[in-house]
């Protein structure tokens, strides 16, 4: 495939940057408010924080997720590095694809917090384990994220053997 021209290039990594920023900080403010439902006196700041939780996670994180990853496809395919050429891209896609995976599992017990949080305020002890799993997620999609993001800066050399045969590269035996 050919690469984009300059500005369809520039739209579109401008896509994949907002979308893959707005999903690191959705990630910061999703933990944010699993410190505050789990650490919180206040019955109300509990449910606020759960509820706000499952709202953020749908409406916010889901919608970054898929929209970063269907953006880096994007981009993949109209630029020099490629789908499969180098190492570091595949190392993105995986990490995209999987974090979104497991955010769509994660979501559910984030419903689950909600629909216990609108019913009632949740007591000091009420779903303990399962508050204290969602700050664990949630701080290390947060590591993940940022894993990507320095993929995506530094750039780690290491092209595939796709990417040696699409440059004409391929050693010879």
């Amino acid at each position: 495939m050919t690469p984009f021209p300059p500005r369809l290039r520039k739209f579109t990594l401008t896509l994949h940057v907002t979308s893959s920023v707005g999903w690191l900080g959705a990630v910061a403010a999703f933990l944010a408010l699993a410190v505050a439902g789990l650490t919180s006196s206040s019955p109300q700041t509990v449910r606020g924080a759960y509820l706000a939780m499952d709202v953020v996670g749908w409406y916010v994180i889901v919608p970054f997720s898929a929209a970063c990853l269907l953006t880096g496809l994007v981009q993949s395919f109209g630029t020099v590095w490629g789908l499969l050429r180098h190492y570091w891209v595949i190392a993105k896609l995986l990490i995209t694809v999987v974090a979104t995976v497991l955010l769509l599992v994660h979501m559910q017990p984030v419903g689950h917090l909600a629909d216990a949080a609108a019913r009632a305020a949740l007591a000091g002890g009420e779903l303990q384990g399962m508050r204290i799993q969602l700050i664990a997620d949630a701080a290390a999609a947060l590591l993940v994220l940022l894993t990507a993001a320095a993929l995506s800066v530094f750039k780690p050399r290491g092209v595939t053997r796709y990417g040696r045969r699409r440059r004409g590269q391929v050693p010879q035996p």
